[in-house]
């Protein structure tokens, strides 16, 4: 087994959002990755340029941020045979490791537009950096740059940042000050290729909550009204609870917020968050965790504000 940690840097349609292929939003220009083995000792390095075959010319922000020229890009690589070398690159069973959520996604994005997402068949477990460092040195719900953690960490100059190589080098950095039981107990999930039955659904529990990942579902509201995603469960022995509060929207237009009560455990809350798929339909990842009494009434005080303010509205 080993560690793929990698960088993607992409460009987006120089037209504006109109004018951009509704498949393919982000489209790669360039791979940077460095390989560990178990250990997180290194093993090797790759690097590649990709030349753009749907936005040919560079976004202005794309030109700002990366530092790469069009004529740079003229002499890559086209993206199927890339990302064909990157990935037997990778070897078998690798373990992705990136800097946040995108990363992964847009691969699998890219990769789709090509028809070869059956070369990484998902969902995909991997380990998210940005996370793992918030965990180990700010707080869970904190999301730092690279920049930051790499000058926290007071990790050697690796080159400039917004270059893929330079970011996978200094990414691998901060994975390398992550204890192993913290790494191996917080790894993420990537729904792009979301659970489409019953059966793929995915339920992991960690240290301090579940998540579960439905199949999907034709609409949001399909979504909502299934007994199956809107139960509320103990996080400590698993059982369908007695709601105390009951789904409501939090405000945000992402989340549904409910509450239960185990008689032998205690408080649990429900986190519901819909998505839509890659094809147009919808899922649902559910979070599930053990609250205070304190936290139940903030909760409900919540719920509360949000009705008087719907009602407002109203008049």
């Amino acid at each position: 087994m080993n560690y793929i940690v990698f960088d993607l840097e992409w460009n987006q349609c120089p037209d504006g959002k109109k004018a951009e292929n509704a498949l393919l939003p982000f489209e790669i220009i360039e791979i940077g990755a460095v390989k560990l083995n178990e250990s997180r000792d290194f093993v090797d390095s790759f690097h590649v340029l990709i030349r753009p075959a749907v936005y040919k010319h560079l976004h202005y922000q794309t030109m700002k941020v990366i530092g790469l020229k069009e004529k740079d890009l003229k002499k890559g690589r086209d993206f199927p045979s890339a990302a064909d070398e990157f990935l037997k690159w990778c070897g078998p069973d690798p373990v992705f490791c990136t800097w946040g959520t995108l990363d992964l996604t847009e691969l699998q994005r890219n990769l789709s537009f090509y028809h070869m997402l059956d070369r990484l068949p998902g969902p995909l477990m991997y380990e998210d950096v940005q996370k793992l460092f918030a965990i180990c040195f700010e707080t869970r719900s904190v999301r730092r740059s690279l920049s930051y953690a790499a000058e926290f960490l007071k990790l050697p100059d690796a080159g400039r940042f917004h270059m893929a190589s330079a970011d996978a080098d200094y990414t691998a950095g901060v994975f390398r000050e992550i204890p192993d039981e913290i790494a191996k107990k917080n790894y993420s999930v990537d729904c792009f290729q979301n659970p489409k039955s019953r059966s793929e659904e995915i339920r992991i529990r960690f240290d301090t909550y579940e998540k579960f990942i439905s199949c999907e579902f034709e609409t949001r509201e399909d979504v909502m009204s299934d007994a199956h995603v809107t139960a509320v469960r103990c996080f400590v022995c698993h059982k369908n609870v007695k709601r105390v509060v009951k789904y409501f929207a939090d405000g945000s237009g992402r989340n549904h917020l409910a509450a239960g009560l185990c008689p032998e455990h205690g408080y649990v809350k429900s986190k519901v968050r819909v998505r839509e798929a890659a094809d147009g339909r919808f899922y649902a990842i559910r979070t599930t965790k053990m609250i205070s009494e304190e936290e139940l009434q903030k909760l409900r005080a919540r719920q509360l504000m949000l009705r008087v303010k719907k009602q407002s509205r109203r008049k």
